[in-house]
Protein backbone atom coordinates (compact mmCIF):
# COMPACT_ATOMS: atom_id res chain seq x y z
CA UNK A 1 0.00 0.00 0.00
CA UNK A 2 1.30 3.78 -0.75
CA UNK A 3 0.82 6.65 0.76
CA UNK A 4 -1.02 9.09 -0.65
CA UNK A 5 0.28 11.93 -2.69
CA UNK A 6 0.94 14.90 -0.76
CA UNK A 7 -1.61 17.13 -3.00
CA UNK A 8 -4.09 14.48 -1.69
CA UNK A 9 -3.68 15.11 1.95
CA UNK A 10 -6.04 16.64 3.80
CA UNK A 11 -4.96 20.26 4.89
CA UNK A 12 -5.85 19.46 8.72
CA UNK A 13 -3.14 16.50 8.49
CA UNK A 14 -0.43 18.03 6.08
CA UNK A 15 -0.30 20.58 9.04
CA UNK A 16 0.18 18.23 11.59
CA UNK A 17 2.57 16.76 9.28
CA UNK A 18 4.78 19.98 8.78
CA UNK A 19 4.20 21.86 12.06
CA UNK A 20 3.16 19.19 14.56
CA UNK A 21 3.14 21.78 17.88
CA UNK A 22 1.10 24.02 15.93
CA UNK A 23 -1.35 21.47 14.96
CA UNK A 24 -1.66 20.06 18.51
CA UNK A 25 -2.29 23.97 20.29
CA UNK A 26 -4.73 24.59 17.47
CA UNK A 27 -6.34 21.29 18.10
CA UNK A 28 -6.45 21.81 22.38
CA UNK A 29 -7.29 25.64 21.20
CA UNK A 30 -10.37 24.45 19.36
CA UNK A 31 -11.65 22.12 22.03
CA UNK A 32 -11.51 24.55 24.97
CA UNK A 33 -13.81 27.00 22.60
CA UNK A 34 -16.55 23.59 22.51
CA UNK A 35 -15.71 22.74 25.69
CA UNK A 36 -16.94 26.14 26.62
CA UNK A 37 -19.93 26.03 24.16
CA UNK A 38 -21.20 23.28 25.64
CA UNK A 39 -20.76 24.51 29.48
CA UNK A 40 -22.43 27.61 28.39
CA UNK A 41 -25.59 25.47 27.34
CA UNK A 42 -25.57 23.38 30.76
CA UNK A 43 -25.27 26.85 32.76
CA UNK A 44 -28.13 28.52 31.03
CA UNK A 45 -30.21 25.24 30.80
CA UNK A 46 -29.38 24.22 34.31
CA UNK A 47 -30.40 27.62 35.55
CA UNK A 48 -33.95 27.29 33.83
CA UNK A 49 -34.31 24.28 35.09
CA UNK A 50 -34.27 25.53 38.95
CA UNK A 51 -37.60 25.46 40.36
CA UNK A 52 -39.01 28.92 41.39
CA UNK A 53 -37.50 32.70 39.95
CA UNK A 54 -37.03 36.23 40.31
CA UNK A 55 -40.50 37.54 40.42
CA UNK A 56 -41.55 35.01 43.36
CA UNK A 57 -38.14 35.56 45.23
CA UNK A 58 -38.84 39.77 44.55
CA UNK A 59 -42.51 39.40 45.26
CA UNK A 60 -42.55 37.34 48.57
CA UNK A 61 -45.16 34.49 48.67
CA UNK A 62 -47.91 37.01 49.01
CA UNK A 63 -47.97 37.70 45.61
CA UNK A 64 -50.52 37.50 42.86
CA UNK A 65 -50.51 35.42 39.71
CA UNK A 66 -51.15 38.54 37.64
CA UNK A 67 -48.17 40.88 39.42
CA UNK A 68 -45.69 37.65 38.96
CA UNK A 69 -46.63 37.07 35.28
CA UNK A 70 -46.35 41.11 34.56
CA UNK A 71 -42.85 40.92 35.81
CA UNK A 72 -41.90 37.65 34.39
CA UNK A 73 -43.20 39.70 31.22
CA UNK A 74 -41.27 42.89 31.84
CA UNK A 75 -37.96 40.15 31.91
CA UNK A 76 -38.91 38.55 28.75
CA UNK A 77 -39.14 35.28 30.71
CA UNK A 78 -42.29 34.41 28.72
CA UNK A 79 -40.13 34.11 25.56
CA UNK A 80 -39.16 30.76 24.33
CA UNK A 81 -35.80 29.63 26.37
CA UNK A 82 -33.59 29.34 23.13
CA UNK A 83 -34.67 32.52 21.64
CA UNK A 84 -32.80 33.70 24.99
CA UNK A 85 -30.14 31.69 25.24
CA UNK A 86 -29.17 33.05 21.61
CA UNK A 87 -29.51 36.26 23.00
CA UNK A 88 -27.28 36.20 26.25
CA UNK A 89 -24.42 34.03 24.32
CA UNK A 90 -24.29 36.55 21.26
CA UNK A 91 -24.52 39.32 24.05
CA UNK A 92 -21.67 37.90 26.43
CA UNK A 93 -19.61 36.84 22.91
CA UNK A 94 -19.13 40.57 22.98
CA UNK A 95 -19.15 41.53 26.74
CA UNK A 96 -22.28 42.21 27.49
CA UNK A 97 -23.84 40.24 29.78
CA UNK A 98 -27.02 42.39 30.22
CA UNK A 99 -28.22 44.13 33.33
CA UNK A 100 -28.35 42.92 36.75
CA UNK A 101 -32.67 42.27 37.99
CA UNK A 102 -31.98 43.26 41.59
CA UNK A 103 -29.63 46.43 41.23
CA UNK A 104 -30.42 47.35 37.77
CA UNK A 105 -26.47 48.54 37.11
CA UNK A 106 -24.92 46.75 34.40
CA UNK A 107 -23.61 43.29 35.03
CA UNK A 108 -20.42 43.82 33.30
CA UNK A 109 -19.48 46.96 35.05
CA UNK A 110 -19.80 44.90 38.16
CA UNK A 111 -17.94 42.43 37.42
CA UNK A 112 -15.25 44.25 36.10
CA UNK A 113 -14.78 45.42 39.31
CA UNK A 114 -14.99 42.43 41.38
CA UNK A 115 -13.06 40.01 38.97
CA UNK A 116 -10.19 42.62 39.12
CA UNK A 117 -10.56 42.27 43.28
CA UNK A 118 -10.73 38.24 42.93
CA UNK A 119 -7.86 37.68 40.56
CA UNK A 120 -6.05 40.20 43.07
CA UNK A 121 -6.26 38.07 45.76
CA UNK A 122 -5.52 34.74 43.92
CA UNK A 123 -2.86 35.90 41.89
CA UNK A 124 -1.24 37.05 45.58
CA UNK A 125 -1.87 33.45 46.67
CA UNK A 126 0.14 31.80 43.96
CA UNK A 127 2.94 34.34 43.75
CA UNK A 128 3.42 32.74 47.67
CA UNK A 129 2.15 28.98 46.69
CA UNK A 130 3.52 28.60 43.61
CA UNK A 131 7.68 28.84 44.50
CA UNK A 132 6.96 27.80 48.26
CA UNK A 133 5.31 24.54 46.88
CA UNK A 134 7.91 24.07 44.50
CA UNK A 135 10.64 24.60 46.95
CA UNK A 136 9.34 22.11 49.68
CA UNK A 137 8.85 19.54 46.90
CA UNK A 138 12.03 19.65 46.42
CA UNK A 139 13.16 20.02 49.85
CA UNK A 140 10.97 17.21 50.64
CA UNK A 141 13.12 14.72 48.04
CA UNK A 142 16.30 15.91 48.56
CA UNK A 143 15.45 14.63 52.94
CA UNK A 144 13.40 11.50 51.44
CA UNK A 145 12.26 9.14 54.48
CA UNK A 146 14.31 11.83 56.96
CA UNK A 147 12.63 14.14 59.60
CA UNK A 148 12.04 17.09 57.53
CA UNK A 149 10.47 14.97 55.02
CA UNK A 150 7.90 13.64 57.56
CA UNK A 151 7.57 16.79 58.84
CA UNK A 152 6.24 18.72 55.54
CA UNK A 153 4.34 15.27 54.98
CA UNK A 154 2.37 15.36 58.11
CA UNK A 155 1.71 18.90 57.73
CA UNK A 156 0.52 18.87 53.96
CA UNK A 157 -1.61 16.14 55.02
CA UNK A 158 -3.33 18.00 57.33
CA UNK A 159 -3.48 20.99 55.54
CA UNK A 160 -5.20 18.57 53.05
CA UNK A 161 -7.60 17.46 55.23
CA UNK A 162 -8.96 20.60 56.38
CA UNK A 163 -11.62 22.21 54.25
CA UNK A 164 -10.74 26.09 53.05
CA UNK A 165 -13.74 26.91 55.52
CA UNK A 166 -12.68 25.78 58.94
CA UNK A 167 -8.81 27.35 57.99
CA UNK A 168 -10.03 30.64 57.38
CA UNK A 169 -12.63 30.73 60.41
CA UNK A 170 -9.62 29.18 62.43
CA UNK A 171 -7.18 31.61 60.97
CA UNK A 172 -10.02 34.20 61.83
CA UNK A 173 -10.26 33.47 65.40
CA UNK A 174 -6.17 33.07 66.20
CA UNK A 175 -4.93 36.17 64.03
CA UNK A 176 -7.95 38.86 64.37
CA UNK A 177 -9.87 37.83 67.34
CA UNK A 178 -7.39 36.93 69.85
CA UNK A 179 -4.08 38.36 68.94
CA UNK A 180 -6.00 41.12 66.41
CA UNK A 181 -3.17 41.37 64.09
CA UNK A 182 -4.80 41.13 61.35
CA UNK A 183 -7.92 42.83 59.44
CA UNK A 184 -11.80 41.35 59.31
CA UNK A 185 -13.14 41.90 57.41
CA UNK A 186 -11.24 41.83 54.38
CA UNK A 187 -12.71 44.92 52.82
CA UNK A 188 -10.86 46.68 49.78
CA UNK A 189 -12.18 49.42 47.96
CA UNK A 190 -10.62 51.12 44.99
CA UNK A 191 -8.83 54.09 46.95
CA UNK A 192 -7.09 52.00 49.09
CA UNK A 193 -3.02 51.64 48.93
CA UNK A 194 -1.33 48.79 48.25
CA UNK A 195 0.40 48.08 51.36
CA UNK A 196 -3.47 48.66 53.10
CA UNK A 197 -4.55 46.18 50.38
CA UNK A 198 -2.02 43.65 51.37
CA UNK A 199 -2.86 43.86 54.92
CA UNK A 200 -6.62 43.30 54.24
CA UNK A 201 -6.32 40.09 51.91
CA UNK A 202 -3.56 38.48 54.85
CA UNK A 203 -5.89 36.24 55.55
CA UNK A 204 -7.71 35.08 53.14
CA UNK A 205 -4.47 34.83 51.45
CA UNK A 206 -2.66 32.47 53.76
CA UNK A 207 -6.15 30.16 54.21
CA UNK A 208 -5.53 29.65 50.05
CA UNK A 209 -2.11 29.05 50.10
CA UNK A 210 -2.45 26.64 53.16
CA UNK A 211 -5.12 25.07 50.67
CA UNK A 212 -3.19 24.46 47.56
CA UNK A 213 -0.24 24.60 48.54
CA UNK A 214 -0.09 21.05 50.34
CA UNK A 215 -1.50 19.59 46.93
CA UNK A 216 1.24 21.01 44.66
CA UNK A 217 4.04 20.26 46.88
CA UNK A 218 2.99 16.64 46.94
CA UNK A 219 2.74 16.34 43.73
CA UNK A 220 5.99 18.20 42.78
CA UNK A 221 7.66 15.82 45.32
CA UNK A 222 6.21 12.88 43.42
CA UNK A 223 6.80 14.10 39.69
CA UNK A 224 10.29 14.51 41.03
CA UNK A 225 10.62 11.21 42.45
CA UNK A 226 9.51 9.34 39.17
CA UNK A 227 12.51 11.35 37.50
CA UNK A 228 15.02 10.39 40.52
CA UNK A 229 14.76 6.62 39.73
CA UNK A 230 15.80 6.79 36.07
CA UNK A 231 19.27 5.54 35.29
CA UNK A 232 20.36 8.98 34.30
CA UNK A 233 20.07 10.36 37.62
CA UNK A 234 22.54 7.46 39.13
CA UNK A 235 25.13 8.27 36.69
CA UNK A 236 24.63 12.17 37.51
CA UNK A 237 25.28 10.69 41.39
CA UNK A 238 28.22 8.63 40.42
CA UNK A 239 29.75 11.58 38.32
CA UNK A 240 30.21 13.32 41.56
CA UNK A 241 27.21 15.62 40.84
CA UNK A 242 25.72 16.44 44.71
CA UNK A 243 22.38 15.07 45.54
CA UNK A 244 20.62 18.63 45.86
CA UNK A 245 22.01 19.89 42.55
CA UNK A 246 21.32 16.63 40.52
CA UNK A 247 17.55 17.35 41.96
CA UNK A 248 18.03 21.06 40.93
CA UNK A 249 19.62 20.31 37.90
CA UNK A 250 18.61 17.05 36.11
CA UNK A 251 15.21 15.89 38.05
CA UNK A 252 13.38 19.33 38.22
CA UNK A 253 13.48 20.11 34.55
CA UNK A 254 12.80 16.76 33.48
CA UNK A 255 9.59 16.55 36.15
CA UNK A 256 8.94 19.75 34.46
CA UNK A 257 5.46 18.71 32.68
CA UNK A 258 3.86 17.29 35.27
CA UNK A 259 4.61 20.34 38.02
CA UNK A 260 3.57 22.34 35.54
CA UNK A 261 -0.09 20.46 35.15
CA UNK A 262 -0.56 20.46 38.84
CA UNK A 263 0.45 24.38 39.26
CA UNK A 264 -2.06 24.93 36.55
CA UNK A 265 -4.92 23.38 38.11
CA UNK A 266 -4.70 24.51 41.42
CA UNK A 267 -4.07 28.27 39.72
CA UNK A 268 -7.38 27.32 38.25
CA UNK A 269 -8.69 26.40 41.46
CA UNK A 270 -7.59 29.51 42.97
CA UNK A 271 -9.85 31.53 40.99
CA UNK A 272 -12.41 29.41 40.70
CA UNK A 273 -12.69 27.75 44.14
CA UNK A 274 -12.11 30.72 45.89
CA UNK A 275 -16.13 31.69 46.25
CA UNK A 276 -16.00 29.99 49.88
CA UNK A 277 -13.06 32.23 50.69
CA UNK A 278 -14.61 35.34 49.54
CA UNK A 279 -17.88 34.43 51.63
CA UNK A 280 -15.87 33.90 54.70
CA UNK A 281 -13.78 36.95 54.69
CA UNK A 282 -16.73 39.76 53.10
CA UNK A 283 -14.37 39.79 50.90
CA UNK A 284 -15.59 41.77 47.52
CA UNK A 285 -14.99 39.14 44.47
CA UNK A 286 -16.20 37.70 41.99
CA UNK A 287 -17.54 34.75 44.26
CA UNK A 288 -19.39 36.87 46.79
CA UNK A 289 -21.27 38.65 43.92
CA UNK A 290 -22.06 35.42 42.41
CA UNK A 291 -23.34 34.08 46.22
CA UNK A 292 -25.39 37.51 46.47
CA UNK A 293 -27.34 36.86 43.05
CA UNK A 294 -27.84 32.84 43.63
CA UNK A 295 -29.66 34.24 46.70
CA UNK A 296 -32.18 36.62 45.26
CA UNK A 297 -32.18 33.87 41.93
CA UNK A 298 -30.74 37.33 40.15
CA UNK A 299 -29.85 35.20 37.10
CA UNK A 300 -27.74 37.76 34.79
CA UNK A 301 -25.41 38.01 37.11
CA UNK A 302 -25.18 34.13 38.20
CA UNK A 303 -25.42 33.11 34.20
CA UNK A 304 -22.36 35.95 34.23
CA UNK A 305 -20.34 34.36 36.71
CA UNK A 306 -20.84 30.84 36.08
CA UNK A 307 -19.44 31.75 32.01
CA UNK A 308 -16.40 33.70 33.64
CA UNK A 309 -15.12 30.86 36.29
CA UNK A 310 -15.69 28.07 33.46
CA UNK A 311 -14.18 30.09 31.36
CA UNK A 312 -11.17 30.92 33.26
CA UNK A 313 -10.82 27.36 34.57
CA UNK A 314 -11.25 25.98 30.63
CA UNK A 315 -8.44 28.77 30.05
CA UNK A 316 -5.82 27.59 32.41
CA UNK A 317 -6.09 24.01 31.36
CA UNK A 318 -5.68 24.54 27.75
CA UNK A 319 -2.31 26.84 29.56
CA UNK A 320 -1.20 23.77 31.40
CA UNK A 321 -2.26 21.37 28.45
CA UNK A 322 -0.35 23.36 25.99
CA UNK A 323 2.77 24.22 28.07
CA UNK A 324 3.02 20.66 29.38
CA UNK A 325 3.71 19.44 25.58
CA UNK A 326 6.47 22.27 24.74
CA UNK A 327 8.02 21.13 28.43
CA UNK A 328 7.97 17.45 26.79
CA UNK A 329 8.57 16.69 23.39
CA UNK A 330 7.22 12.74 23.49
CA UNK A 331 3.87 14.37 23.92
CA UNK A 332 3.98 15.80 20.33
CA UNK A 333 3.83 12.56 19.40
CA UNK A 334 1.07 10.31 21.12
CA UNK A 335 1.58 6.47 20.50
Amino acid sequence: MTNPAPSNILPGLRLRQRFPLLALILERFVLSIVLLFAVSILIFGGLEALPGDFATTYLGQSATPQAVANIRQDLGLNRPVTTRYVEWLGNAVQGDFGTSWASKNSVSEQIGKRLGNSLFLAGFAALISVPLAVGLGMLSVHFRNRMPDKIINVISLAAISLPEFFIGYLLILFFAVKLGMATFPATVYDSMGLVERLKAIALPTATLVLVVLAHMMRMTRAAILSVMSSAYMETAELKGLGAFRSIVKHAAPNALAPIINVVALNLAYLVVGVVVVEVVFVYPGMGQYMVDAVTVRDMPVVQACGLIFAAVYIFLNMTADILAIVANPRLRHPR
